[in-house]
């Protein structure tokens, strides 16, 4: 696959500003203007992220609705259910609201819904279940619900209020909740809030909760430290790739320090089962910590992940931890083989002067892992990509879309042919009657013709700046890690090294010598590079431009720059 190589155009005018005013390196003003971060002030309260920064709670839309129903509730001792989601966000969310809220006094209780038996967000089913268990006078739903519009007047009609807490897209028109917490409300703007995903959203719940509190009096509101919720915020906010910017980066930078000092017995535990012996950062969240609290949410139910996190006792958090890491590993194994036979299945046929969509579906295929199954085959191809699993009357699908490409608004266009569906722009679940599956492809497909162009269909390559060899020094590599953590919107800085030379010849290395190291020179510059999984790519020759991601290697005792390869290309 080729990939579109974007660089970003030398802004001379902006750069100088912020290197004089903020005495930085130039390769770092770059980036930061990159960033959209041109305004001294903007990208000095960037690099310096601090929870005083943080807006007031009662700036979302309908908090104030939702605090004052959840204090009357209070009040009269009414019984509460947290109505979460499967999800890390969702977990995460529902665990920090149950310790606030059982604090502070609220009777309350979770539930989370059974991805294979009642499906994805605030189903009838679901809620049914939910109500059977014992009835909640108040409904709390996160992560879910803002699109519920039927399940909500159901439940209203059963005379249990409803409190949606939640950041995907909201239907038209809303459902008639007591209080719909929704950032989407709010309309675009550097100050909407529209970033945080659900466990932020349960924090500034949190929050508002403590602040009304406290205005009341109340003694065990002034003793509560929001600050040690964070961990629980970082985690949710990593796992579900929402941008890493605005108060999202203030958040997931204090939660990351919380979350390596942790206490608590759960992440103690999930991090010795994910064998993390160096400091947690945003890779060890999504790659270890994150994959195994999914693992029991995406195979059952998330109660597992739930008690995980609520756990108080060592020994039992350590069985948890074992048993979703066991889960994990089972998931892995459902995701590799799936992922196989989807694109050993596309590969035989794809058109890509056709297939601008790819939707594939097998009645056997288990619906826990077609998210993670979308995401690799969109690797593979560079397209929107909606895979599903069923078991009979009905079929529950992932999608992951393309830059260009609104799948939850695509979505809605075939709202016809789908039994339920949401989500974002770049990410949405489905619910389809099996018989509508050609048709559905098809209509996608037209939409998607539409709308993406052939350059569209190429990924991007962004690469922040052009750099010499001689300006990627460890101190340099230092400076540059102000930007982190790193994150959606915020990604690692990605260089160009224009006209290098192998100075030492490409060897295989790894267990089954599928990546690649070799040393590049430019001028009296050398580095090494090393390549993940390139031993079977076209390895570079003559004088090339190397596209890569610089990083600082640390190996017995000695302290280097190393370049991570993206891309090569012949040099000009």
């Amino acid at each position: 696959m080729k990939y579109r190589w974007m660089i970003a155009p030398d802004r001379p005018l902006l750069n100088t500003q912020l290197i004089e005013e903020l005495h930085v390196s130039p390769l770092l003003a770059q980036c930061l203007v990159n960033r959209g971060l041109e305004a001294p002030e903007t990208a000095a309260a960037f690099l310096k992220p601090r929870l005083r920064s943080l807006s007031d709670p009662f700036l979302l839309p309908n908090l104030r609705l939702a605090v004052d129903r959840l204090w009357r509730a209070r009040e009269r001792t009414e019984r509460i259910t947290i109505f979460g989601d499967y999800d890390v966000d969702g977990v995460t969310a529902t665990a920090l609201l149950l310790q606030v809220m059982r604090r502070l006094g609220w009777r309350v209780d979770a539930y989370l819904p059974h991805r294979l038996d009642e499906g994805y967000g605030l189903t009838q089913d679901a809620v049914a279940n939910c109500l059977e268990r014992g009835r909640p006078d108040l409904l709390l739903a996160v992560d879910c619900g803002s699109t519920a519009t039927d399940t909500i007047r159901w439940l209203k009609d059963h005379r249990v209020d409803v409190v949606v807490l939640d950041h995907h897209q909201v239907a038209e028109p809303p459902p008639a909740a007591v209080a719909l917490v929704n950032p989407q409300l709010n309309p675009p703007g550097p100050n909407s809030l529209r970033e945080l995903c659900s466990v932020g959203l349960a924090f500034k719940l949190a929050h508002g909760l403590v602040k009304e509190g406290r205005r009341r009096g109340l003694a065990e509101a002034e003793r509560i430290d929001l600050r040690t919720l964070l961990d629980f915020v970082a985690l949710g906010t990593l796992a579900d790739l929402v941008p890493v910017v605005a108060e999202n980066r203030i958040l997931v930078t204090a939660g990351i320090e919380r979350l390596n000092a942790t206490r608590r017995p759960g992440l103690q535990a999930l991090r010795e089962v994910a064998q993390i012996t160096n400091a947690i950062g945003p890779f060890e969240v999504g790659f270890q910590l994150a994959p195994r609290l999914n693992a029991a949410g995406r195979l059952e139910d998330a109660t597992e992940a739930l008690d995980l996190l609520m756990a108080e006792d060592e020994g039992r958090a350590r069985r948890i931890a074992q048993s979703l890491d066991s889960r994990n590993r089972e998931r892995q194994n459902l995701e590799r083989g799936i992922a196989e036979e989807v694109i050993g299945a596309i590969k035989a046929r794809f058109n890509p002067k056709r297939d601008f969509v790819i939707v594939e579906g097998q009645l056997l295929w288990h619906v826990g892992v077609v998210g993670i199954v979308a995401s690799r085959v969109l690797h593979e191809f560079y397209r929107p990509v909606i895979i599903l699993g069923g078991d009979g009357h009905e079929w529950r699908g992932s999608g992951r879309s393309v830059e260009g490409f609104d799948l939850a608004a695509a979505l809605r266009e075939c709202g016809d042919l789908l039994v339920r569906h949401g989500g974002h722009a770049m990410a949405a679940g489905l619910t389809i009657d099996p018989v509508n599956l050609p048709d559905f492809r098809a209509r996608l497909n037209r939409i998607a013709r539409n709308s993406l162009t052939a350059e569209q269909l190429r990924p991007p390559l962004r690469l922040d700046a052009r750099a010499r060899l001689a300006d990627l020094t460890v101190d340099r590599l230092r400076e540059l890690g102000r930007l982190q953590p790193t994150g959606q919107a915020n990604p690692p800085v990605q260089l160009v090294v224009p006209r290098v030379t192998l100075q030492r010849k490409p060897a295989k290395i790894g267990r089954e010598h599928q990546h690649v190291k070799f040393r590049v020179v430019e001028g009296s510059r050398s580095c090494e590079v090393v390549w993940w999984n390139g031993a079977d790519r076209a390895w570079p020759e003559g004088t090339f431009d190397l596209a890569c991601a610089p990083q600082i290697n640390e190996f017995n005792g000695r302290t280097a720059v190393q370049l991570r390869l993206l891309d090569w290309r012949p040099a000009k």
